[in-house]
């Protein structure tokens, strides 16, 4: 199959005259083919030097003042990764924009809408001052189930560049009889930036599609943060590891794109760039794949298969892996086998980890998994399709304990409604009689998880499936036995990814989405410290003026340069001070 690549040169200053700052338009998951490289537009047909750089770890940034191409000075923030950081956070902490005080309906509320070809179900990504054609812009990153891949202006909503990802006489994938992604599948799962990686950043994405003949196919992109082309070849995602499950055939298990979407936030991290695989609705055949790339030449350096000797174990929350300071890798695995016959040292007699949380190490060319946790009554939880996996996991940053002990703690939640706060020195593996975790918070969430915590001084924030969004304050390392504080809203089912923007610890705002599929989305803005208070929701304006369509799946506000990014069935809504 031979594939086409278009690049047109736009007039940018051209494309910012037509386009005002305030216009534009208005459950669960589950032979060698090319690469794709897609065709694409774009502002500029060559390379110019971003104008800074972060770490390689996803963290969003905070860097000195500039003026950008809509001739704003302020200071800058990058949001590289799925709710901020590796940890998963969902903090920015260098927003000085937004404030309690200009965030209501009089001065605050949506700006525009940037047109997309289909719904945005991956989260948006924003890069600070990139130089793009002798302008230097902030720049928002939009993909789509149609497989593309759009850069906007964050400030004026000037498209600069667009790309398709398909190959040619290639379509996106069909839903497979599945409602959990619709109409499409093409872009599914947030991608992930690295700026030093490239000449400009590189953006990675994975794109699923299918040809003529009915093959699917999965890639993963490297895109230039400038001119959205692939700057390595694209790479077909393949994988097989040993296994004797029923998957298996003479002992291998072979990954078959058609049988997994990408859901979960991909992550960079250790220099690679980690995926993770869902199902479509359950449907058999499928297992537990982490598989792993370098960021630089996009070989494939590791595949891990932990129900290799079983079936299912997808992970497919939003967020997908969470990474510590040293690179460790954390997830939640969904309903699958577990064995609960053990080895000497604890682990599973033969290494299925299906619906546990599970601490990876990613050494050279190998994932291994060094630690775990599993529930007391997982088998029946795996039996009755209550995911553990459902809720994404969250790294905490370090809590003191009541003895003076730093611990290093994780929390999750599936969709049982209890919470597990775990400790990532010690998991607390599996045990038929009782679970031994740090701490079990028994039907905390009584609507069940499938939305993502946030963290913010000291406090975590969830809103469970057709629950309030709730914020549990820990004290010594313990979090308190029910909310400390919550919302007088509810969240529809499937709850609320809520983030965080604050500066430094002043100004703090959470923000929820109400984002059921079936009806108009809702952007939300509370006190982080009494969420009873809320400063701002779209639909206290006239008129409707803040409407910005239904919800999407497990869309997150994406707080940034004082504005506010939400994607929809159509674009991404962008929210700021009017």
């Amino acid at each position: 199959m031979t594939v086409v690549r278009r690049i047109a040169i736009f007039n940018i200053l051209s494309i910012v005259s037509l386009i005002s700052a305030c216009g534009g338009s208005d459950s669960k998951n589950s032979s060698d083919p090319p690469a794709a490289s897609g065709s694409s537009t774009s502002s500029t047909g060559s390379s110019t030097s971003s104008s800074g750089s972060t770490s390689s770890s996803g963290s969003s940034t905070s860097s000195s003042s500039s003026t950008s191409s809509s001739g704003a000075t302020s200071s800058t923030t990058d949001v590289l990764t799925y709710h901020n950081d590796t940890m998963r956070t969902g903090q920015n902490l260098t927003e000085t924009t937004l404030t309690p005080s200009n965030v209501n309906s009089s001065t605050f509320g949506l700006l525009r809408i940037l047109t997309a070809d289909a719904p945005v179900d991956a989260t948006p990504l924003i890069a600070s001052k990139v130089s793009i054609g002798g302008l230097t812009h902030n720049v928002v990153y939009v993909a789509s189930e149609h497989d593309s891949v759009y850069a906007y202006d964050a400030d004026s909503g000037a498209a600069l560049a667009q790309v398709s990802l398909l190959g040619s006489g290639e379509t996106p994938s069909d839903t497979h009889s599945c409602s959990q992604v619709q109409p499409e599948i093409g872009i599914t799962a947030t991608p992930v930036m690295d700026r030093s990686v490239g000449p400009n950043g590189t953006l990675y994405v994975v794109a699923m599609s299918k040809d003529s003949s009915g093959t699917y196919y999965q890639r993963l992109h490297a895109l230039d943060l400038v001119t959205l082309a692939d700057r390595v070849p694209a790479v077909v995602i393949q994988a097989t590891s040993p296994g004797s499950g029923p998957n298996s055939t003479n002992g291998i298990l072979t990954f078959q794109a058609g049988q997994y979407k990408e859901r979960g936030a991909l992550l960079a991290a250790n220099g690679q760039i980690y995926t993770v695989w869902a199902s479509h609705c359950d449907d058999m055949p499928y297992n537990g794949w982490i598989i792993a790339y370098n960021e630089s030449t996009m070989a494939q350096t590791a595949v891990l298969n932990y129900t290799p000797s079983g079936t299912q174990g997808a992970i497919w929350n939003v967020a997908g892996l969470a990474a510590d300071s040293a690179g460790v890798l954390y997830g939640l695995a969904g309903n699958g086998t577990f064995d609960i016959t053990l080895s000497g040292t604890g682990f599973p007699s033969h290494a299925d980890y299906g619906n546990a949380a599970i601490k990876v190490t990613s050494t050279g060319n190998a994932l291994a998994i060094v630690d775990y946790f599993a529930t007391s009554n997982t088998v029946s939880e795996s039996n009755s399709d209550t995911d553990l996996g459902s809720g994404s996991p969250l790294l905490l940053p370090d809590q003191t304990d009541a003895t003076g002990t730093t611990r290093h703690l994780m929390i999750g939640a599936g969709k049982d409604g209890n919470v597990l706060l775990l400790d990532r020195g010690n998991l607390g593996k599996f045990n038929v009689t009782t679970n031994h975790a740090y701490q079990y918070l028994a039907s905390a969430l009584p609507g069940g998880l499938f939305s993502a915590f946030a963290y913010f001084n000291g406090s975590v924030y969830v809103a469970d499936v057709g629950g309030t969004l709730k914020a549990f304050a820990l004290t010594q390392g313990l979090l308190p036995a029910s909310p400390t504080s919550q919302s007088a809203a509810t969240f529809g089912y499937p709850g609320s990814s809520p983030s965080v923007s604050a500066n430094g610890a002043s100004n703090a705002i959470v923000w929820a989405i109400l984002s059921a599929e079936s009806g108009a989305a809702v952007l939300h803005a509370y006190n982080p410290a009494n969420l009873q208070q809320q400063y701002y929701n779209s639909t206290q304006a006239a008129n409707n003026r803040d409407a910005f369509g239904n919800g999407q799946k497990f869309i997150t506000p994406v707080i940034a340069n004082g504005k506010v990014f939400v994607g929809t069935p159509n674009g991404v809504a962008v929210f700021g001070v009017r």
